[in-house]
């Protein structure tokens, strides 16, 4: 079974975090750390989009003029010349599990290196992040790969506080959060909890959201109204994960799909005091936008 998801900016997602890998590897080579992958939503490690029975919820993923097949991130970071010592591919679908449990029999070399994990992604890496990565001498990039939401702020807390974690991170900027944030203000409490979740607080309704000036004097309820685009969605986000990491890229990547409408945002966040520097300078040079 392949995991069919995504479309060109799959691709493009992928080779962006691919390069990072490789300067990962090259700038740590002589640094005695024990250097890990993490990759949550992990998938089968394949890609198969022209086989392809995933139905999409929402229309930007019904692309046509997609490769037939492509390597998933767990494949493209088994595939370094310089392999990492330990892989851990998280998912919580038993059968995607099992499907990556078969990257030790493709990578004999790699398979006392590789940890398929059958658990659902933010208690898992919350539980993970809890050890002391700086005693026990790790580093690890990880990779967060989510269909939408799924991804807590906790969780981002709690990576952000090994200090030993470079994150690539893709948020659902077009495809979850701008539509639930409705032009008329009238969103679930249900959706709220779950932006709640996202944001790390509640305070995201003040920025997003302003008191509507068209409002009948008569009428004693305040109306809001929508007053964020894109850009101000991104930027906020991006100051959230600036506030609990060393340093992020000011450039996080907006993949689109094939009729130019934004999709995801690829942001990168460092957490180590004296690796933030150069690891953010090579992913602002990586996030830069293709001519």
């Amino acid at each position: 079974m392949k995991h069919s998801f995504g479309g060109e900016w799959t691709q493009e997602k992928l080779e962006r975090i691919s390069e990072y890998l490789i300067h990962y590897k090259i700038a740590l080579k002589n640094q005695p750390f024990k250097l890990v992958y993490i990759d949550a939503f992990a998938g089968t490690g394949y890609i198969n989009q022209k086989e392809d029975n995933f139905q999409p919820f929402l229309p930007e993923f019904a692309e046509e003029e997609v490769k037939e097949f492509i390597d998933g991130s767990t494949r493209i970071a088994l595939q370094l010349e310089n392999p990492f010592d330990t892989y851990i591919f998280i998912e919580k679908d038993k059968e995607r599990v099992f499907e990556l449990s078969k990257l030790k029999l493709e990578f004999p070399e790699l398979a006392d290196k590789i940890f398929p994990v059958k658990r659902e992604a933010n208690e898992y890496i919350q539980s993970l992040c809890e050890k002391d990565w700086l005693k026990s001498n790790r580093r690890a990039v990880m990779f967060l790969d989510p269909y939408g939401m799924q991804v807590k702020w906790e969780t981002i807390e709690a990576i952000a506080n090994t200090k030993a974690i470079d994150l690539w991170l893709l948020f659902p900027l077009g495809v979850a959060v701008n539509r639930l944030l409705r032009n008329d203000g009238q969103i679930s409490p249900k959706i709220k909890q779950r932006l709640d979740d996202m944001f790390g607080t509640s305070e995201w309704q003040e920025f997003f959201f302003r008191e509507d000036p068209q409002q009948d004097l008569f009428d004693q309820t305040p109306r809001l109204v929508k007053s964020v685009n894109l850009t101000g969605i991104a930027e906020y986000f991006n100051n959230r994960l600036n506030a609990m990491f060393e340093k992020v890229a000011n450039n996080p990547l907006r993949l689109m799909n094939s009729r130019n409408n934004p999709l995801y945002l690829l942001c990168f966040a460092s957490g180590n005091p004296k690796g933030a520097e150069p690891a953010v300078r090579i992913a602002q040079h990586i996030l830069k936008e293709k001519k």
